[in-house]
């Protein structure tokens, strides 16, 4: 069995190379192109910003994202994927949870935001299509992705990178969709905060029918918890500001900053602790990055925002190098000289030119 499970992922990963250099060449880029590694996983923004019809559990979305990384090389194919139930399980000795979060996931419908036709739609999808489980306590399972949910994967171009050892350390579904949220839009360089209904959030969030239905009982349970978490464990401080039309809050602003190299450091500590006196721990250090944050400069600096997939390109085609002050040099370089056409292809060239003459 162990060897037919070796053969079904070999041969799933086949189709890496042929991405990745179609990603190099003049082909638009997408988010199936994006690769997993070791440190982190990767999910397609509609995924992330999705509403559940039928609210799913933190384990649920876990063991979702991690179908997804499984499925990553062929996803967007009609295959059938192959993964061991020990893999889902974590460290629950038991298949039972694994199998109740399966059944979720297969009656789980959802709303995704979608361009048709140039025009914004909702898609009402399925989250996992038929599968096997062997019973055998170390077997497998198999799986396919629906055939309306591969498209949406397929077009995809915005993604969130998303850190393996803060999904497992946050404890709450909420924190882990809001840690989601973040880090699909934490490198949006030109834009760091963004406004949304009271009810587009509740639904993001997975808040079920009926539950938290006033503002006060949704910030204290949901909100704040997940604030305080993502604040403590990722690489962003985070803030959820309400927002009242009349003397109701209807809508809220979600803000989010990067982190100083020693609240970074802070935060990778954090992740090495027992989850055992964690709020007590973070809630000073949270409050302390919070009143530090610095006002993003490119709010301050004139210039076209790059494409999120821009950096992805960066990340894969220079590898050690920093993106991020790789752009402030070329931004400077640029002062004063006429705005390039196409300013996504004018920093990777100059990138490129950047890391002949500073070699790593």
């Amino acid at each position: 069995m162990g060897n037919l499970f070796d053969t079904l992922r070999a041969s799933s990963y086949k189709s890496k190379n042929k991405r990745v250099s179609e990603q190099m060449g003049t082909k638009p880029y997408r988010t199936i192109t994006a690769r997993p590694n070791a440190e982190s996983l990767v999910k397609p923004g509609e995924l992330v910003d999705l509403v559940e019809v039928t609210p799913l559990t933190l384990a649920d979305r876990r063991i979702y994202n991690q179908l997804l990384e499984n499925a990553w090389d062929a996803i967007d194919k009609p295959v059938t994927h192959v993964i061991a139930k020990s893999d889902l399980r974590g460290t629950h000795n038991s298949n039972d949870r694994v199998g109740e979060s399966i059944e979720r996931l297969m009656g789980s419908i959802v709303k995704v935001k979608v361009k048709r036709d140039g025009e914004d739609a909702i898609e009402r999808v399925q989250l996992l299509g038929g599968n096997i489980e062997t019973t055998r306590r170390d077997g497998l399972f198999e799986y396919e992705i629906p055939t309306r949910l591969r498209r949406i994967i397929k077009d995809s171009t915005v993604f969130a990178r998303l850190q393996r050892e803060v999904m497992f350390a946050l404890s709450s579904k909420y924190a882990l969709t809001l840690y989601e949220m973040i880090q699909k839009r934490g490198n949006l360089r030109w834009k760091s905060n963004e406004k949304f209904s009271v009810e587009d959030l509740r639904g993001i969030l997975g808040v079920p029918k009926g539950k938290l239905t006033s503002w006060s009982n949704l910030k204290l349970r949901a909100i704040d918890p997940a604030v305080l978490e993502v604040c403590a464990l990722s690489d962003y401080v985070v803030e959820v500001a309400p927002i009242k039309t009349g003397r109701r809050v209807t809508h809220v602003e979600l803000k989010w900053w990067r982190k100083d190299a020693t609240s970074e450091a802070e935060a990778e500590r954090e992740l090495s602790f027992s989850k055992v006196g964690r709020k007590e721990r973070t809630q000073e250090r949270t409050e302390r990055a919070f009143a530090a944050r610095p006002r993003p400069v490119w709010l301050e600096t004139r210039g076209e925002a790059l494409r999120p997939d821009t950096y992805e390109t960066a990340r894969l085609r220079y590898p050690g190098f920093d993106i991020y002050h790789v752009e402030g040099e070329w931004r400077d370089w640029a002062k004063g000289k006429e705005a390039p056409r196409d300013p996504d292809r004018a920093f990777l060239a100059f990138f490129k030119t950047f890391a002949e003459a500073n070699p790593i």
